[in-house]
């Protein structure tokens, strides 16, 4: 099983310098002769791990004990705990800024990841997206972009740990099904003169029970507790079909978060997630123009599990006394941020707007 005990140091075979894996080019490259050292890519099937089994078999330490323990280090102020290089005498966190206390440093043992997708947007290109994004928000304050700028030349290419989850579902419902029809009304409009409109009603229909089957594959929850909410739902575009297994050439100049969201806790999160698919396949069973769920009971069975990291490049800044921070998928390029708004900004565009539609109103009549 592989796993990334911290992280890697890949030196050059032309010239023995320090080497770091070159986003887009599946290849480590020299930092000072600039050599590329392709990486051989594995063609390895994707194995899902049995859950209630592997994690029995984590918690008793048996066939894991072959895993070495990480070294990990925790901010403390924002929570984040990642890998980190050897032999380093500073270093901070990827999230916040905050400086580590590297003597603080713990080693632990944790699930290894099992499967991970390389960099293929590397530091240039995600800083171009990040400069296009700031100035494209709406309604920011005039001296975001100069606060906002400076914190891309913190940006640190981050692995984030997430959980996917496959299972089978069977669900036992009870429901109500309501077919649309319409009467004619009558009434009077405002001079007075009676008229005719059609009117929607609906007709129920007895409750009736039913069970739904459905199978839900590669469910994914991110195990940082660290990237916000909002941000965590952006993070689903994600070319899975091109998982590797975790190869340590890959993580080579890259550091990574180690998960934590447990995996139970993961599995529960999974299993709300898909709440809203399992409403969707009861309607649909229950037939009609509109339906009412009174109850239903939710079976998983075949639950299996892996545990994979996705690449991103983070930073945050700081304006006014909040820190914003902001992931760039570094698969695709995508930005997705918090950010602050500019009342100044907003009440000016409010009043602008009410003014137009004063004077349409004024010449209007």
């Amino acid at each position: 099983m592989n796993s990334t005990p911290e992280i890697y140091h890949a030196r050059c075979k032309a010239c023995g310098g320090q080497a770091a894996f070159r986003p887009g080019k599946d290849a480590l490259e020299c930092e000072h002769c600039g050599t590329l050292t392709p990486i051989e890519k594995a063609e390895a099937e994707i194995v899902e791990q049995n859950f209630d089994e592997f994690l029995q078999r984590f918690k008793n330490n048996a066939s894991l004990s072959d895993t070495p323990a990480v070294n990990a280090v925790k901010c403390k102020s924002c929570g984040a705990e990642t890998t980190f290089p050897k032999n380093i005498t500073s270093w901070e966190c990827a999230y916040c800024g905050t400086p580590l206390v590297i003597q603080d440093s713990i080693k632990e043992q944790i699930i290894p990841p099992h499967y991970l997708l390389p960099f293929k947007i590397d530091r240039k290109e995600s800083e171009e997206k990040f400069r296009k994004w700031v100035n494209g928000l709406w309604f920011a304050p005039n001296d975001l972009k100069m606060i906002a700028g400076q914190s891309k030349e913190k940006l640190k290419g981050v692995y984030v740990p997430f959980w996917t989850f496959d299972f089978d579902t069977t669900t036992q419902y009870t429901g109500v099904k309501g077919e649309y029809y319409y009467v004619t009304q009558t009434y009077k409009d405002t001079n007075g003169l009676m008229k005719t409109r059609q009117v929607r009603q609906t007709r129920w229909y007895p409750p009736q029970n039913g069970v739904i089957h459905q199978v839900f594959d590669d469910v994914m929850v991110c195990a940082s507790k660290v990237i916000p909410d909002t941000l965590k739902r952006e993070l689903n575009n994600w070319d899975k079909e091109n998982l590797q297994p975790v190869k340590p050439e890959y993580m080579a100049g890259f550091i990574s978060e180690i998960y934590s969201l447990p995996p139970e806790e993961g599995l529960n999160i999974a299993k709300e997630e898909i709440q809203p698919q399992i409403h969707r396949a009861i309607c649909k069973d229950i037939g009609g123009d509109t339906q009412q769920v009174l109850s239903k009971n939710t079976r998983y069975n075949n639950i299996t599990f892996k545990h994979i990291l996705l690449p991103v490049w983070v930073s945050s800044y700081k304006y006014g006394n909040k820190i914003y921070r902001f992931v760039i998928n570094a698969r695709t390029g995508r930005v997705y941020g918090e950010r602050p708004w500019s009342t100044v900004k907003i009440l000016l565009f409010v009043l602008t707007v009410a003014l137009l539609i004063w004077i349409l109103m004024l010449f209007g009549n």
